[in-house]
């Protein structure tokens, strides 16, 4: 009786039924390979990549091959994903974070408003502060070289400049005579720091001196001085422009990533063999 009941059962002929379709469909789907897709954006692309690298669109035999290894390349990274091979692998999980990187600061705007770009030379003022500069003729003495003649010798020397000639009696050097419109920077990289922070305390238009450099003494005439300044946005508009964006790529990717993290609880085990600071790892555990 309970037989008869089941077998007028309409659910069980539901069942029996579905059952049945399903099996005839992966009898009729056994082996059935995926379908690799290669599409005109992908066929573009090839071609696209190979006119760049020969300066030439290919032939069609060499975009037949440039298919044929894009689709045994593409069975191969099937294959590979399929059993795994991309797990614990340092170079793949290397470029797949790069990428997912790249993906998050192309959302960043490329363009920064002049208002933008004037609160941040405002905010960072003395990165673009431009350095004082120096038009300057030296005439440099040896203290080893003239030894007890040093005084004497600077003293003719500046007694002749100061007279207006145009020329004096110093010690030979690679270093040069004169220097024109020159940065405190490069003052400093070409006769010291010593030398360029005395040519802030010198009048302009007189011989002066003796100044200390790393090499000796010198006659100094400051020729011009431009004092340093904060430039106007339209003298640094590309490096501001520049360390904006950047600056702004960064904030992003950061942002980004915290809002990625907050996804995933972070667990650290103690490894026995190497000693760990307990005071990180008990900001580790209050982290997470």
């Amino acid at each position: 009786m309970i037989l008869q009941r089941l077998l007028r059962e309409p659910l069980l002929h539901f069942l029996l039924l579905g059952a049945l379709l399903f099996g005839l469909y992966g009898a009729l789907h056994r082996g059935a390979p995926d379908e690799i897709l290669v599409d005109r954006s992908r066929v573009e692309s090839l071609s696209a990549q190979f006119q760049r690298a020969w300066q030439r669109p290919p032939t069609a035999d060499e975009l037949k091959g440039l298919i044929d290894t894009w689709v045994r390349e593409e069975v191969f990274y099937r294959e590979g994903l399929a059993q795994r091979l991309d797990r614990d692998d340092p170079v793949v999980r290397r470029r797949v974070a790069q990428k997912l990187t790249a993906m998050a600061d192309a959302q960043t705007s490329a363009e920064a408003s002049p208002a933008e770009m004037q609160a941040w030379l405002d905010a960072h003022a003395d990165v673009y502060r431009l350095q004082p500069s120096y038009s300057l003729r030296q005439v440099y003495f040896d203290p080893a070289r003239q030894g007890k003649r040093l005084d004497a010798s600077i003293a003719t020397a500046r007694s002749a400049l100061s007279r207006g000639g145009k020329e004096a009696s110093g010690d030979a050097t690679m270093l040069p005579e004169r220097l024109e419109s020159a940065s405190s920077i490069e003052v400093t990289r070409v006769f010291g720091n010593d030398f360029a922070e005395g040519l802030a305390k010198l009048p302009v238009g007189e011989w002066q001196g003796p100044i200390a450099s790393e090499f000796g003494v010198h006659l100094v005439l400051i020729e011009a001085r431009q004092p340093g300044r904060l430039p106007a946005l339209a003298e640094v508009k590309p490096a501001v422009q520049r360390d904006l964006l950047r600056a702004r790529v960064e904030q992003s990717g950061e942002t980004y990533y915290q809002s990625l993290r907050q996804r995933y609880a972070v667990r650290v085990e103690a490894i026995p063999e190497i000693a760990l600071d307990s005071s990180k790892v008990g900001s580790l555990a209050k982290a997470n």
